[in-house]
């Protein structure tokens, strides 16, 4: 399993050293970025976690918060604060934190936070998984695995596999999977449907049959085959 990935944000050099070690001793990825404008550089939406200061110049880890929560981005976020009262900590859990941390703070509340939080975020991520046998797809995630192991699957092959996994046992018609898995702006016929889910089989291994076809309808994805 592949560590999970915390993006430190925060102006002070010598702090984003200090949880940088003790983020990686604790069997974590680290990356910094010691400005909003910099972390916006490397997409937080790729990261399992931000550990985020408040008090930044140029766009504060308020403003920065309220951008990714407005852009979609779930990623969690944990801020790291000298801003203590009432109000800024209610402030922070309005723009989108997941928890509020001030400062001094010691380095092991702030690995014992980001425990608590990813292992919160994990649970409700695999809660919308959908598995059956060994075959799992979580839309969360974005992510689909055959028997533990990654699926190599392009965006709309995942979105393909989902909304037919999503659907198991009924059928959908072409025109339902495409308005479903293609972007409204792109126009594709039928047959894309049909090369799409070829592709897809191929990939699915010991799973390929369970995608049928329905002569004079669609697809289905049948849990009984």
């Amino acid at each position: 399993m592949q560590p999970k990935k915390i993006l430190i944000v925060d102006d002070e050099p010598d702090l984003c050293e200090i949880l940088e070690f003790n983020v990686k001793m604790a069997g974590y990825q680290a990356t910094i970025a010691f400005s909003s404008e910099d972390a916006l550089q490397l997409d937080p939406s790729l990261y399992d976690l931000v550990l985020l200061d408040v008090m930044m110049p140029g766009i504060s880890g308020f403003d920065l918060a309220k951008i990714l929560r407005q852009s979609g981005c779930k990623t969690p976020i944990i801020f790291l604060t000298a801003k203590d009262t009432e109000d800024d900590t209610l402030h922070g859990f309005d723009v989108g934190a997941d928890d509020y941390i001030t400062k001094p703070f010691s380095v092991r509340e702030v690995l014992a936070r980001v425990k608590a939080v990813l292992s919160r975020t994990s649970l409700e991520e695999d809660s919308d998984a959908i598995v059956f046998k060994g075959l799992s797809i979580n839309p969360v995630k974005k992510s689909a695995t055959i028997d533990g192991i990654n699926a190599e699957l392009t965006k709309t092959e995942f979105e393909l596999l989902y909304l037919l996994m999503k659907n198991a046992g009924k059928v959908l018609s072409r025109p339902q999977l495409l308005s479903g898995a293609w972007p409204e702006d792109v126009v594709v016929s039928n047959h894309t449907v049909n090369v799409t889910v070829t592709r897809l089989r191929k990939k699915l291994g010991a799973y390929a049959d369970h995608i049928v076809a329905r002569h004079g309808y669609g697809y289905c994805f049948l849990i009984d085959n």
